[in-house]
């Protein structure tokens, strides 16, 4: 425990003043990226084409920062935008991450997520001033046969959907640029840039209105007085608090401004094993904590999506000195508690601010 503290700690001390850029702020895993980066006293600069939801958890808190409206796929934009607020660490999130809509918008999602991240590593060898990179890419980033292998880092890449092959190409950019442009042997000498990428579980938590995930979708039920239709109900997922791959984000990203060159490489994060669960146990743990949702499985012919998903996740435990704080239970209890603070009409910025000092103090 005094080892989570020291590292937050450490935290608070190396974004204090810096100058950070998140792309994709304000979707949910930005927002909430943007309000910890604001309580650990950093100058953050956001960017996104848009607010991808309504309702929308970053209009629902407004975390200072300064809010720039650009489209990750023009390059030009996005250079300007870099060597206008010279950012020292860009966490890049910005993306097409739904795998349904990939099949619809094949081209948008091939574009927005490959060419994208392309753009942001592009505008590296122009603006030398950043030291560090984290691209968050995904759990789905492997080639998955579907025979319950639990993946590591070093596990060959693929994708069955658009969406899962945008990411594993994604992951070959990162590498490529990192390889060609910002090797960790001619750190110090041609450039001063390290670049890493974090493949995260799925992401749950307070504030995610996407569509076709499961967390807003009971949350609609909840606050619709329906049922909720499931689909693929036996499919496993990682599934973890944001705030879990959020933590990782951030002590990756604090180590490369360290300049350790170690850590400028592949990261999985992702719960405890114990904690990977069916879609349908967790509609089931959040209908007892909601007696008045019941749930339907949708028996329809559905798109191809991934059925076993588990990651491996003791190199970040390693060598990182990260590990999952708080498990499904506890994470369903922060959802259950900011769903019903929303439909009290509470104060969900100070709500959000608890939760991460909560888990701060883990």
């Amino acid at each position: 425990m005094k080892k989570n503290i020291k590292n937050h700690s450490n935290l608070l001390k190396l974004f204090s003043n810096k100058k950070v850029l998140v792309t994709g702020h304000t979707g949910f895993k930005g927002t909430w990226l943007c309000l910890w980066l604001e309580l650990l006293g950093a100058k953050v600069i956001g960017c996104s084409v848009n607010v991808p939801t309504k309702p929308s958890l970053f209009e629902m808190i407004k975390p200072k920062c300064v809010d720039v409206r650009a489209d990750i796929r023009d390059f030009k934009k996005l250079s300007s935008i870099i060597k206008k607020y010279k950012p020292e660490i860009i966490f890049h999130l910005a993306a097409q991450s739904l795998v349904r809509k990939s099949y619809k918008k094949t081209l948008d999602t091939l574009n927005t997520n490959i060419i994208g991240t392309a753009n942001i590593l592009e505008a590296l060898k122009e603006n030398k001033f950043v030291r560090a990179v984290v691209c968050v890419t995904t759990d789905k980033v492997y080639s998955n046969n579907e025979t319950k292998k639990t993946f590591k880092e070093t596990d060959s890449l693929g994708g069955y959907d658009p969406y899962s092959a945008s990411k594993a190409a994604c992951e070959l950019v990162v590498s490529s640029y990192r390889d060609s442009f910002f090797n960790i042997k001619d750190y110090g000498k041609q450039h001063k840039t390290l670049v890493a990428s974090a493949r995260a579980g799925n992401a749950i938590g307070g504030g995610d209105f996407a569509k076709d995930r499961l967390i807003p979708d009971f949350v609609r039920a909840i606050l619709t007085n329906k049922k909720i239709d499931i689909r693929n109900p036996k499919s496993i997922r990682p599934w973890q608090h944001v705030l879990e791959p959020l933590n990782g984000y951030l002590l990756i990203g604090a180590n490369l401004l360290k300049g350790k060159k170690n850590f400028a490489t592949a990261w999985n994060l992702g719960p405890e094993q114990k904690d990977v669960k069916t879609v349908e146990e967790i509609v089931k743990k959040l209908c007892k904590k909601f007696s008045t949702i019941k749930y339907t499985i949708d028996k329809t012919k559905q798109p191809h999506e991934t059925e076993y998903l588990r990651l491996d996740i003791s190199k970040a435990k390693k060598e990182l000195n990260w590990k999952p704080k708080w498990n499904i239970d506890v994470s369903l209890n922060k959802i259950t508690d900011w769903i019903q603070a929303y439909q009290q009409k509470k104060d969900i910025r100070l709500l959000c601010i608890k939760q991460i000092e909560d888990f701060m103090k883990e």
